[in-house]
């Protein structure tokens, strides 16, 4: 089986240490809004028309667990309803990567939910490598869609929590006809494993400035943090879904459209702190996007491949 896959790691930026992470999306940098960056793009294919996104939840999540995930999705689709800031218009600046991939005639992309399958009952054990992971989002709908593997908090993953808090790629279909190959994305619960590296700004970092850590605005750091994570990897997914369309750096380890901004959630961010972000008055969360429901999340900044630069919805 062929598989690609990016490695996205969720890490606070440290002052004083930079460190490199094989194949990591998320890669640390001190201060990548004044590190003007030069985006290429590889002339693969992007994601298009209309696609879904499919949950595969690994092990043990409570119903409200899973709805923090299934919610984030279906806020992607615009809707006037949702508050502003929105998860839809934070996803919109995606737009700008289709347009320059062919300014002529630019394609677009809508993501809306799929399957959800459940294993709670951890049919490949509590270890897991990354052909597993495969394995594990083939269970998927495998045409015009997204796989996602999402793993429970007791469950290791190959790389997990030394090298990556989750990764995008792609795997041979196995359908049967025209050889094709299909997309997916696996992030875990990092809340007992390394809260610390994969669910910053919501638990104190393990390294660089100890700020105070963020109130998380569903109030579960875990899933919380792998919101940020799954929104990172399905910008790269969405630009780059091949290895071949829009990124920096080598092919084995690129920075990609959230990737590239690492730590950078709001305007005036810095390493050891988000940016200035809105806090609920009621709970003291801080997030800087609305989604359905009365949903609020804190999602990564997107890297504007036209102005060179993060841009922010605070």
């Amino acid at each position: 089986m062929e598989v690609a896959h990016h490695k996205v790691l969720q890490l606070f930026l440290s002052l004083f240490l930079l460190t490199r992470l094989s194949s990591a999306a998320r890669q640390l940098t001190e201060s990548p809004v004044n590190s003007p960056m030069k985006f290429q793009y590889h002339k693969g294919p992007l994601l298009t028309g209309k696609i879904s996104v499919n949950l595969i939840w690994y092990g043990k999540f409570k119903p409200a667990q899973r709805a923090i995930v299934s919610d984030f999705i279906t806020s992607l689709s615009s809707s006037s309803k949702t508050a502003q800031p929105s998860v839809a218009s934070w996803w919109s600046a995606m737009g700008e990567y289709y347009h320059l991939a062919n300014s002529k005639k630019p394609s677009s992309l809508s993501l809306s939910l799929g399957k959800q399958v459940l294993d709670e009952n951890y049919s490949l054990g509590k270890s897991l490598t990354s052909e597993q992971i495969v394995h594990l989002a083939s269970k998927g709908e495998q045409s015009h869609a997204i796989d996602v593997v999402l793993t429970a908090a007791d469950v290791a993953v190959e790389g997990f929590c030394m090298s990556a808090c989750g990764s995008h790629g792609s795997s041979k279909s196995g359908g049967k006809g025209k050889a094709s190959k299909f997309a997916y994305i696996w992030v875990g619960n990092s809340e007992t494993q390394c809260p610390g590296q994969c669910a910053w700004p919501f638990h104190q970092p393990i390294y660089g400035p100890q700020g105070p850590p963020l109130v998380a605005p569903n109030n579960d750091v875990g899933l919380d943090g792998m919101v940020i994570n799954l929104a990172s990897l399905l910008a790269g997914t969405a630009t780059n879904p091949f290895g071949n369309g829009f990124f920096q750096g080598p092919k084995e380890a690129p920075l990609e459209a959230a990737s590239a901004c690492p730590g950078v959630y709001g305007k005036g961010a810095y390493p050891g702190y988000a940016g200035n972000l809105l806090v609920d008055s009621a709970s003291g969360a801080s997030y800087n996007a609305h989604g359905v429901d009365g949903r609020k999340y804190l999602l990564p900044a997107i890297f504007n491949p036209s102005t060179s630069s993060c841009s922010t919805l605070v």
